[in-house]
Formats: structure tokens, C-alpha cells, sequence
């Protein structure tokens, strides 16, 4: 991979990292109010904390896999191919897994 991409993505992947660890953290230290009178509303507001928080540690370990590829020297290989992810799409979604073809 060229140093000119990976000295593009790091930073990028970095800042997203961050940015996403601040948000699991506040949703994981949000608190509801257990004694208010429609705990339906409660429950699915819970429910909806926990899929959101679900959803972003999900991207977060996208983003440090994609730091801890960069160390190791493997960023931007195709994990089910083996092959190199294009430029463009590297660009676009610095923390793909997948070249196009692999794509989930």
C-alpha cells in the first residue's frame, strides 16, 4: 500500500475511533428513568440505546482493526480474496474489510 493512502486514512481512522468511543461511552452512561409512569416507553427506549450502542461498537471495531492493519502492514487486503482493496474504495470507506467483489 502506498504511505501516501495510509498517511490519509490513519488520521481519519483515528479521529472516527475517538469519535465513536465518546458516543458508545455517553449512550452506555445514559441513565433512564425507571420510576416514570409509561415504562413501555422505558423498555423500548432501552431497547433502542442498547441496538444503537450495538451498532456503533460494531463500527468502532471496524475502525481499530483497521489501525491495527495499518501497524501490521496488511491494510487494504481483501480478508476473504486476499487480494488488494482498490484505492478508491479504501478512500471512500477507509475501514472496509472487503474489496468490491467481497463487499457484504
Amino acid at each position: 500500500m502506498a504511505d501516501s493512502l495510509e498517511s490519509s486514512v490513519r488520521g481519519p481512522l483515528e479521529e472516527e475511533r475517538k469519535h465513536l468511543q465518546e458516543q458508545v461511552d455517553e449512550i452506555e452512561a445514559a441513565k433512564f428513568d425507571e420510576n416514570f409512569a409509561d415504562s413501555g416507553q422505558v423498555a423500548a427506549e432501552q431497547g433502542e440505546a442498547k441496538t444503537l450502542a450495538g451498532n456503533l461498537q460494531e463500527q468502532l471495531d471496524d475502525v481499530e482493526a483497521a489501525l491495527e492493519k495499518l501497524d501490521d502492514g496488511t491494510y487494504g487486503t481483501c480478508e476473504r480474496c486476499h487480494e488488494p482493496i482498490g484505492e478508491a474504495r479504501l478512500e471512500a470507506m477507509p475501514a472496509t474489510r472487503f474489496c468490491i467483489n467481497h463487499a457484504e
